[in-house]
């Protein structure tokens, strides 16, 4: 071998026990060590830092598409195979979804009020079309239940209310909440499903009384409020199912956090054309000219 008189002395010396293993010169090795890094690396160093910044700031949940636009608000414009790279290169992963149960999905038509909306998610503007729901939060102390009313339009939370029973004035705080932000000044669709909190005289009362109109899922379909459904299943993917709560006050306000400080203000979202709910309501009021 080229470089067998290195064997001889390599138990003693781990650099000279790597160069054998490499059919490496030392003296390569140290020259290699020495050279200083390319500018490309640098470059790549330094992008890194602030993709592992906007990951972390995101909570740890995007993927390099979001986190390619945050780069760009920052004043750096990459392009998104390379943000994928670096992103692989440190060992950082968008959350992902869960599988969906097999089986069939159908139902019968709504009893207590039709389905108005008919999976129209797309309303031309703000206040036109709400859905809600609600879903449980697992703690030490027992479950917290969460009930929220989103905007179609921009997929805003505008209403929410969180209790330690799932009653019916779980989901009237949520819906007060949510009449006392947008104040509508015309009918607004507000879609649920038929539980008994969306089925009671108090709530269709209140529908009555402030100009909203009822519509509601058919039985035992979840599809037909999916925009409600996909809002919960990313406040778990991203923030509940990777955190263990001591207690449910804990949990208030971690889900307080989320909603509040980084989904409706931060978190970018497909259907918003990469802006936060919060953001692109405010392009739709600035291009329309009202506030």
């Amino acid at each position: 071998m080229k470089y067998a008189f290195i064997d001889a002395h390599a138990a003693q010396y781990p650099v000279r026990r790597l160069c054998s293993t490499i059919a490496v010169h030392p003296s390569g090795y140290y020259a290699w060590k020495q050279e200083p890094a390319s500018e490309r690396s640098k470059n790549d160093q330094r992008v890194g830092a602030l993709i592992t910044q906007c990951w972390e700031a995101s909570g740890r949940v995007y993927g390099y598409r979001k986190i390619r636009n945050d780069l760009h608000d920052m004043g750096e414009p990459c392009d998104k195979h390379r943000v994928a790279r670096l992103m692989r290169l440190a060992g950082l992963r968008s959350h992902t979804g869960y599988g969906r149960r097999p089986g069939r999905y159908g139902g019968r038509p709504a009893v207590v009020a039709p389905n108005l909306l008919e999976r129209q998610f797309a309303p031309s503007g703000p206040n036109k079309s709400w859905v809600t729901d609600i879903t449980y939060i697992r703690t030490h102390e027992g479950w917290l239940y969460l009930c929220a009313v989103l905007d179609l339009f921009s997929r805003q939370v505008i209403g929410w209310s969180m209790g330690e029973r799932m009653t019916k004035e779980l989901a009237l705080n949520a819906l007060l909440m949510a009449v006392w932000r947008r104040k509508p000044t015309e009918e607004v669709v507000v879609h649920s499903d038929q539980g008994s909190q969306f089925s009671s005289h108090d709530w269709q009362d209140f529908l009555k009384a402030h100009r909203l109109v009822p519509s509601m899922s058919r039985r035992g379909n979840c599809h037909d409020n999916a925009v409600a459904e996909s809002f919960f299943q990313l406040l778990k993917r991203e923030r509940i199912k990777r955190k263990i709560y001591t207690d449910r006050a804990q949990a208030r306000s971690d889900v307080f956090d989320y909603i509040e400080l980084f989904y409706n203000p931060r978190r970018r979202h497909g259907f918003t054309n990469q802006l936060s709910p919060v953001e692109f309501e405010r392009q739709y009021f600035l291009k329309n000219g009202t506030v």
